[in-house]
């Protein structure tokens, strides 16, 4: 998120934070367009969404969640992935091994993110090693003034094959409690009902669904969807995953009708057929700069080595010239010494 500029979407009534792929290159190619990096819809999603940041540095974790704050309802801190990409920069459960550095945390967005944006602080955690230690981690993170804390009722080497562990679940459950602060469980959730049926039976504030949420996707991504939903080997197949957008997808769909409203969600989104072959331009002339720039620098290269080497040769012969000249004074002496005698 550091880094993206927020901006507000009239087309679709959302606010977007976007930035400009840098594709391993130090300068960023103004010709490219900004990749999305999140998106909310105010009226729908900023009353109820809590935004989750990774993080390893309290100072760092307030400059994004200053970012975004203003459109959501709450920070939470991911303190429980076991993910190597997360656990690798110390995020995720590798603060569970830190547990100052994310008490630091939490206590700097309280300070510096609660006063002034009015939000909630919360953290998701996971299980340590035994009961004694996960207690002593909840009392300590309940005393950074946060609101709410979510437990993924596994241990960091656990996977959602393996049963969750729910014997703590109380103790956490009456901690949290004692402490004000709201407790959500997670791990083997599957449903709204049992959500309600667990929390009742161990005292937390609700539940978290995870793995089960997967099994029941939605049409947010409808050619991914029809890539599935279509035989591979139907004749239409083919031209579904070629598709830029829905109109191309009605047309070999045969959705006649639904062409007019098709051509309409591309424009609002920017997906339509003039907008697809302009992006299409935009990035070829990206790649063509990008090739001149490093032909460019290679001739560069190139010349500096030849000038070089030119350099060389002519102090070369210059070294040999004046070799020649000074050693033809000496040969006319000594041949005139030799007549003279």
């Amino acid at each position: 998120m550091i880094g993206t500029t927020r901006k507000v979407n009239t087309a679709l009534n959302t606010i977007d934070f976007t930035r400009l792929p840098s594709q391993g290159h130090k300068d960023k190619n103004a010709n490219l367009n900004e990749s999305l990096i999140f998106r909310l819809h105010p009226e729908l999603e900023g009353k109820k969404l809590i935004f989750q940041i990774g993080t390893s540095d309290p100072e760092r974790a307030v400059q994004c969640a200053r970012m975004v704050a203003a459109d959501v309802v709450g920070i939470d801190v991911n303190a429980g992935c076991p993910k190597p990409f997360s656990t690798s920069g110390g995020m995720g459960a590798a603060l569970l091994q830190t547990p100052d550095k994310l008490c630091a945390i939490l206590e700097a967005l309280v300070k510096e993110i609660v006063p002034e944006f009015e939000i909630g602080i919360s953290v998701k955690i996971r299980l340590l090693e035994t009961a004694e230690k996960t207690e002593a981690l909840v009392r300590k993170l309940c005393a950074t003034g946060i609101t709410g804390l979510t437990i993924h009722c596994r241990t960091t080497p656990m996977r959602p094959r393996e049963r969750a562990i729910r014997e703590q679940l109380k103790m956490i459950a009456d901690i949290c409690r004692e402490s004000g602060v709201a407790c959500l469980m997670n791990g083997d959730v599957e449903n709204r009902d049992q959500a309600l049926k667990l929390a009742e039976e161990y005292g937390t504030n609700g539940g978290m669904i995870a793995v089960a949420a997967e099994a029941n996707s939605n049409s947010e991504n409808t050619k991914y969807l029809l890539g599935h939903l279509v035989p591979g080997k139907a004749s239409v197949y083919r031209a579904i995953q070629q598709s830029k957008n829905y109109k191309q997808l009605c047309e070999h769909l045969d959705h006649k009708t639904l062409i007019g409203q098709a051509i309409e969600v591309d424009e609002k989104i920017g997906i339509s057929d003039k907008q697809v072959e302009a992006h299409k331009l935009r990035q070829a002339q990206a790649k063509a700069e990008a090739k001149a720039a490093k032909k460019k620098r290679k001739n560069t290269e190139n010349d500096g080595g030849e000038q070089k080497k030119s350099r060389s040769l002519e102090s070369l012969t210059q070294s040999s010239t004046s070799t020649e000249m000074e050693a033809t004074p000496l040969t006319e002496l000594k041949s005139e010494m030799t007549i003279g005698a």
